[in-house]
């Protein structure tokens, strides 16, 4: 967890995408989410947390069901949803 928190203590934004292998719009999701990372390369970090194996971990921040994405700066939460995720929404917070 202490990698995790220096990970989004940074400067360059991390998206965090929790995740669970079966849960079909997951996979909708993360294409979506693949596709936005390729658009804007090293705009941001994207790292993917399996929900079931990190379920501590995703309590900790909140997240009550997936797919969920939050977005971090320098350790503060910019943005969180759940369900299909508006792309638009990050984009502009990247």
């Amino acid at each position: 967890m202490s990698k995790f928190n220096e990970l989004i203590k940074g400067e360059t934004p991390v998206l965090v995408e929790f995740y669970a292998d079966w849960a079909p719009t997951c996979e909708e999701v993360s294409g979506d989410l693949k596709k936005l990372k390729a658009e804007l390369g090293s705009a941001f970090k994207m790292v993917r947390i399996d929900f079931d194996k990190n379920e501590a971990v995703a309590r900790k921040m909140g997240v009550v069901g997936v797919p969920s994405v939050i977005l971090f700066k320098e350790g503060k939460k910019l943005f969180s949803a759940s369900g299909i995720i508006n792309l638009e929404e990050i984009r502009s917070k990247v």
